[in-house]
């Protein structure tokens, strides 16, 4: 089925205009009623009653968004624009005006964010930060296509890094955030390497992963100052179980925290 063409600004701007309140500050925007009706069925539901089609309301309060991704918000609505970033801090406002998308059921929208965050990283070459990907993953579904963008980009930045082992804030991530870790698997899944070049450890000596496995726990042993003594110490998930039951001693257990994850203020 053919998606129905666009219709054009002039036709949009009728004389019916409501009034938004955003952010604690109850910012005041008024805005055409048509246009934003027409962008959004999550607005046409809260100005227009789906039964008798009449209007229900002629103004609507927004307390939890903030004003600097509503003014993107606006500037999209009339022109059909988002801002490309010009430096990393601007996506900060970048990704609430996404999220504001996906609230609010504007396909286009969220499309055309997705579009300027690929560009961004692709121009830059650069990958998300971890507290990017996790602000996404605090505040989306698990089909939110702006996870699947940014885990694709993080798999990719994993996979071909050139160090040995994984960054220790990434590690940390993974072992609290296990659907994260998911997502990376699934998604390096789908690039289906060619058999010959993923290496098939059954054809090999298992002589150099016991070594590996020996020294990364004499180095860890080391930073903890624990000694030789350590080495028949319960691993529960690939986690020393002393560790852990301390760390959650100590209010560092997973938790919920991964749910309470708020953006950082851009400097």
């Amino acid at each position: 089925m053919a998606e129905q063409k666009e219709k054009p600004l002039n036709e949009l701007l009728s004389h019916d205009i409501v009034d938004i309140y955003v952010g604690p500050d109850s910012t005041h925007w008024a805005l055409h009623e048509k246009l934003l009706c027409y962008r959004s069925k999550f607005f046409r539901n809260v100005f227009w009653s789906s039964a008798d089609k009449k209007r229900q309301n002629a103004h609507f309060g927004l307390p939890d968004d903030d004003d600097e991704p509503f003014r993107l918000f606006v500037g999209w609505l009339y022109s059909d624009n988002v801002p490309y970033p010009r430096e990393e801090k601007e996506l900060g406002s970048l990704f609430d005006l996404y999220l504001m998308g996906e609230k609010w059921e504007i396909k286009k929208l969220v499309i055309d964010v997705l579009e300027n965050v690929r560009r961004f990283y692709h121009d830059t070459d650069t990958w998300p930060s971890l507290r990017r990907v996790q602000y996404i993953y605090a505040n989306t579904p698990v089909e939110s296509p702006m996870r699947q963008l940014l885990v694709s980009c993080v798999a990719r930045m994993l996979v071909l890094s050139e160090e040995e082992s994984m960054p220790p804030h990434w590690e940390k991530a993974l072992r609290r955030n296990g659907q994260l870790a998911v997502d990376i698997i699934l998604c390096v899944q789908k690039w289906r390497f060619e058999p010959e070049r993923v290496p098939d450890v059954r054809e090999e000596s298992v002589v150099p992963i016991y070594e590996e496995a020996k020294e990364r726990r004499e180095v860890k042993q080391e930073a903890n100052g624990d000694g030789e003594g350590d080495g028949d110490a319960t691993m529960v998930n690939g986690v020393n179980g002393q560790h852990e039951a301390n760390g959650e001693a100590n209010g560092h257990g997973d938790g919920d925290e991964g749910q309470q994850i708020k953006q950082e203020q851009d400097s």
